[in-house]
């Protein structure tokens, strides 16, 4: 008799690019397919839930979706790509290495930490449908994750034999890879699964 969903959210009126409303008499209506070509279904996702909360109006341009979804998923990206090409260089395997997170670099441990406060904003967000409060949680942590963690620890990837200082970069990064996959897939499913 009731529905199984109690809560249905849904965005707000589609503006073009020069902030007027969208009519096909006008002929400004956004082709999603343009974007679908261009950036991708999670990437227009990727936009639409953070751009401003689900009940705002929000300018759809080509432009902006690429913006928001290089500066996320395409940072992401790099970092895994920087993880996966050093990781089968030296051959790390995550079953291998077994370093509690206490016994690990501080700079590792304030990564865990960072994670684990995002995970806590994401929950948040997600509990109280916002969307943008969940995704900007998650674009803070892959702008630090990249321009701090990854750029203050390269030479511990890059250094010479596998010792304990670098299998806890690798299980870090590795850990921190998975879990943010997993906190990106409500939003970017098919990135995510990739």
């Amino acid at each position: 008799d009731q529905a199984p969903y109690k809560n249905v959210v849904v965005t707000e009126l589609g503006l073009d690019d020069q902030g007027q409303k969208m009519s096909k008499s006008k002929g400004n209506v956004f082709d999603p397919w343009k974007a679908f070509d261009t950036i991708g279904a999670d990437g227009l996702r990727w936009f639409i839930y953070t751009v401003n909360p689900p009940w705002y109006t929000k300018r759809f341009s080509l432009e902006s979706m690429q913006e928001w979804q290089r500066r996320v998923m395409g940072t992401l990206w790099n970092v895994y790509s920087f993880f996966v090409l050093y990781a089968n260089i030296d051959g790390f395997d995550p079953k291998d290495a077994d370093i509690p997170a206490y016994e690990r670099p501080l700079i590792d441990r304030w990564l865990l930490a960072k994670l684990n406060n995002t995970i806590k904003e994401v929950r948040a967000g997600l509990d109280v449908f916002n969307s943008m409060t969940a995704t900007r949680a998650i674009d803070e942590f892959v702008d630090e994750l990249s321009n701090w963690y990854v750029r203050r620890n390269r030479r511990r990837f890059w250094k010479g034999a596998m010792d304990a200082d670098k299998a806890a970069a690798y299980l870090t990064l590795y850990e921190t890879l998975v879990t943010l996959t997993k906190l990106m897939a409500p939003f970017t499913p098919f990135v995510s699964e990739e």
